[in-house]
């Protein structure tokens, strides 16, 4: 998987290292010569560049169309919802992660600014990522019962069968072992029924033991 972070410090740096050893492919942008320097010594493996991820042609030049995921990273809150708007509005990146640095601006963190998740701690960015690989646009957010059972999350794209198909929950027939506990639609939460038929940019919120969670996205994301 192709992944540009955005920012070269402590967090940022952080992530680089651990997706290079999980083998991704991995470009880190910051904006400050002489940390950009350093850290190509540093970073074997890391396509490092000099840029300002918070413009248009920085992230051009570095084909964020062809990304995968685009991790903004960087020490400020207001440049990591820029980075994360031009990344989802201009490049359509599958999947933005933004970090949050202080927890007053988490509201800010939504898709009307083109963040898809928002987070405050590397390793799980780590996670985020690595879930995007596993299961496509599932996310495990928790393990539960010592790791046997997991809540996650679902985020439902147009052509995703459960939308494209106008499927009812009771229509996907899923798995014994998932529970489908909430939906979130706009911003507010429901509790689905048996009849409940899915829209682009659901939140589908679900608890599913780990080896059912392949037929589950499946039943919900082709």
């Amino acid at each position: 998987m192709r992944v540009v972070i955005a920012g070269g410090g402590s967090v940022g740096t952080a992530i680089a290292l651990d997706l290079i050893d999980r083998q991704h492919d991995v470009t880190l942008m910051e904006h400050m010569t002489e940390t950009a320097e350093k850290l190509r010594g540093a970073l074997h493996g890391v396509n490092v560049v000099t840029a300002d991820a918070c413009e248009y042609s920085s992230l051009s030049a570095v084909d964020l169309r062809g990304a995968d995921v685009i991790i903004a990273a960087t020490g400020d809150d207001e440049d990591n919802l820029v980075i994360s708007w031009l990344a989802k509005q201009e490049f359509g990146v599958p999947r933005v992660i933004a970090r949050i640095n202080n927890s007053k601006n988490e509201w800010l963190f939504r898709e009307t600014w083109g963040v898809d998740v928002a987070v405050s701690t590397p390793a799980l960015i780590t996670s985020l990522v690595d879930e995007a690989v596993e299961v496509g646009s599932m996310i495990n957010l928790m393990d539960l019962a010592n790791g046997r059972m997991h809540l996650c999350e679902i985020t439902l794209a147009g052509d995703a069968p459960a939308v494209a198909y106008g499927h009812t929950l009771d229509e996907l027939r899923l798995p014994d072992n998932v529970r489908v506990v909430a939906v979130v639609r706009n911003d507010q939460p429901m509790v689905p029924t048996e009849t409940t038929r899915f829209l682009e940019h659901d939140h589908v919120i679900l608890i599913t033991r780990g080896d059912a969670q392949e037929s589950c996205a499946t039943a919900f994301i082709g």
